[in-house]
């Protein structure tokens, strides 16, 4: 039977916090199940923007700081890598969220190596749950000998709630993401997405920071709600749906679930499930406020949503302008998608990972909106600003 391990912790202090997550590892066997001395563990964060820690929406660096510190006493190397949403409008803000968040400066603090997902490179993996097609996952998650997930307790307007399952997505580097969105907009299309990636995945551990969580509109305009609680487990599905039983869902009621679910991802129910907790501990969580649509009932149209996908769609480009020939861009691509000689790139190949962009020292390699209208409104708004 599945174990999922339920600590109470009162605050981002980073000592109480190391008790709690090592007391839950022991109740899973000690850290010698999961790490050994000289491991390169990267710990996959939920950096879904240039967001503070305060704001709920990411996880804290203070979480963070514990479980490397912990890390460092088993004598590992520690990574923290994530690729950052925005994506859709254009944006990969993944460097700078490292600095807003403070991960940046804790990893310089603790003696961690910071890995942008962006600049990385991208490894090919099948996909589970569509014979014969493949996706690009950052190559990192691959180069570690351990990957632990670290995902944030959140509610999601959208999806109504993302933990650990949802926490995947952003293994996905640049501006892909968008593309997942645009063809897969239906929740339990994109849900597919997930399961495939942690079909892919060698995760061996699931930690949620669910210290201060997110209520309401999620993942990002949302609240935050002190549930006070860690959650560890080796199953994403079921860290996730005994969180979700603490402010009374169910995974049958989170459509991005529903191929976890049929994947076998991990355990749904909670009968199957081996809770390791005070009874306290398991109570629903006062007032805690779920995503407006969870209340409605009406049919969601996604055209909306793909239109605005497609107006806002960006592409790398090479200004020739800037560009030195010094062929960083050409080098670090992984699909050999640029030509050496014009710069051009071959967006039939390319896989939008943002390593050329991300990697030019003389910012020669631009982001451009693929529709024209969109580039005129962008240049009217930078303009004004």
């Amino acid at each position: 039977m599945t174990k999922v391990i339920v600590q109470e912790c009162e605050s981002y202090e980073v000592n109480q916090i190391m008790n709690q997550i090592n007391g839950g590892i022991e109740a899973l066997g000690g850290w010698s199940q999961f790490v050994k001395p000289l491991d390169r563990v990267l710990l996959k964060v939920n950096l879904i923007g240039p967001k503070p820690p305060e704001s709920a929406a990411i996880t804290h660096f203070d979480f963070v700081r514990a479980i490397v510190r912990i890390l460092r006493v088993q004598e590992c190397e520690v990574w923290i890598g994530d690729s950052s949403g925005g994506a859709i409008a254009g944006i990969a803000p993944t460097a700078q969220a490292f600095q807003v968040s403070g991960l940046e400066q804790m990893a310089k603090e603790e003696g961690a190596l910071i890995k942008n997902f962006d600049k990385e490179g991208a490894v090919e993996v099948p996909r589970t749950s569509k014979s014969g097609e493949t996706m690009f996952l950052a190559k990192p998650l691959f180069d570690a000998d351990v990957v632990i997930n670290l995902p944030k307790f959140k509610t999601h307007s959208m999806g109504i709630y993302t933990g650990a399952v949802k926490n995947v997505f952003g293994c996905l580097p640049g501006l892909r993401k968008a593309k997942y969105h645009r063809d897969a907009p239906a929740p339990e299309a994109f849900g597919a997405i997930l399961a495939d990636i942690h079909q892919a995945l060698p995760i061996s551990l699931h930690i949620m920071d669910g210290i201060v969580a997110m209520q309401g509109e999620g993942p990002t305009a949302g609240d935050p709600y002190p549930a006070k609680k860690i959650l560890i487990s080796r199953d994403p599905m079921a860290l996730d749906t005994v969180a979700m039983s603490m402010i009374g869902l169910h995974p049958e009621e989170v459509p991005i679930l529903s191929e976890a679910i049929a994947q076998e991802i991990g355990a749904s129910v909670l009968e199957e499930i081996e809770i390791v907790a005070k009874p306290e501990s398991l109570l629903q969580l006062e007032n805690f406020q779920l995503p407006k649509r969870y209340q409605s009932t009406k049919k969601q149209s996604y055209s909306s949503l793909i239109r605005v996908i497609d107006f806002l769609k960006t592409r790398p480009e090479v200004n020739r302008k800037k560009c030195v020939n010094c062929n960083m861009c050409v080098e670090s691509c992984p699909v050999e998608a640029i030509d050496r000689e014009t710069k051009k790139i071959d967006y039939e190949l390319c896989i939008e990972c943002l390593c050329c962009h991300e990697l030019c020292r003389y910012e020669a390699v631009e982001l451009k909106r693929v529709n024209f209208m969109a580039r005129v409104m962008m240049k009217f708004y930078r303009g004004k600003h």
